[in-house]
């Protein structure tokens, strides 16, 4: 008879096999519930603890967005692709001023163009014509460096800031060019001071500011600048005179390096025009008026 029950004192195959069934099943049961599953009403409201990125709140502090205007909390990045991009740029104008020729013909175009661009811009009735005899302008391209970033003011649209560089630009530019100073008295050119220079640059450095356009302006545009205190090292030779001649002329270096720097200084700010949100004309105007609100 007591081989007719399932289950007795001294287990059997069989009830090891059922035994061992039933246990694995209320293990899984139990990982199933307390590891995967969640039927806690407490529970139902809850936001999970992970979002998926297109999800994420904006106007969440410790999102990009808002670690991006937080440049005192930022490592200062190097500024060296900036530089190729420059050195780049120098080298397609150099090679736009030749007619992407090269060597003796190529020379000539620069020298013609460079020589109709200072006869254009020369006061006729102090010089004779310019005649440019060569021009060198250069390999290089500025360099620049230790970029920082500096709040200046803030509108509707949050804060506004200047991001400064420091610029260094040596080279080979310079320029071999004559002509003559014209003596109008008692009558028009009624004397000529023959005039023969060359100028080459030792180095240019300064600070740059760059400041981003402003949402609010009516002609948003990027500005470029330079202060007034920069250092610009020339070296200048020079002969004056016809029969007897006089060289190097120490005050002939002297206004030739103050008229550059006076025409840096007056065009030391340049308007870079977004397009497709102003034009020329636009941005212009929108200089114009900043400058006589900066007077009044």
């Amino acid at each position: 008879m007591a081989n007719n029950y399932i289950f007795s004192l001294q287990p059997t195959f069989t009830q090891g096999l059922i035994i061992g069934q039933v246990s694995i099943l209320a293990l899984l049961a139990v990982i199933l519930k307390y590891l995967f599953l969640d039927t806690s009403p407490d529970r139902l409201h809850e936001q999970p603890a992970y979002r998926p990125r297109a999800e994420r709140d904006v106007s969440a502090p410790d999102t990009p967005s808002a670690e991006v205007h937080d440049a005192s909390s930022k490592i200062p990045e190097s500024t060296e692709w900036f530089n190729i991009l420059v050195q780049q740029v120098a080298e397609a104008y150099r090679s736009k001023l030749r007619n992407d020729t090269q060597g003796i013909e190529g020379d000539e175009i620069l020298r013609r163009r460079i020589e109709e661009f200072a006869n254009n811009a020369r006061p006729q009735n102090l010089l004779d014509p310019i005649q440019v005899h060569a021009v060198d302008i250069g390999t290089s391209a500025p360099r620049l460096s230790n970029a920082k970033m500096t709040p200046v003011s803030a509108d509707e649209h949050g804060r506004e800031s200047e991001i400064e560089f420091d610029l260094v630009y040596t080279d080979t530019v310079s320029v071999s060019l004559s002509t003559a100073y014209l003596f109008n008295y008692p009558m028009f050119a009624f004397a000529r001071l023959p005039v023969s220079v060359t100028i080459s640059l030792s180095i240019f450095s300064c600070s740059i500011l760059v400041k981003p356009p402003s949402p609010s302006s009516p002609a948003p545009a990027l500005t470029v600048s330079i202060p007034p205190s920069f250092t610009l090292d020339l070296k200048t030779t020079s002969l004056l005179g016809s029969r007897a001649k006089l060289a190097d002329v120490p005050k002939l270096h002297e206004l030739i390096e103050h008229q550059l720097r006076r025409a840096l200084i007056q065009r030391g700010t340049w308007k870079v025009v977004l397009p497709g949100l102003s034009n020329v004309a636009e941005v212009k105007e929108e200089a114009q008026k900043e400058f006589a609100e900066s007077l009044s």
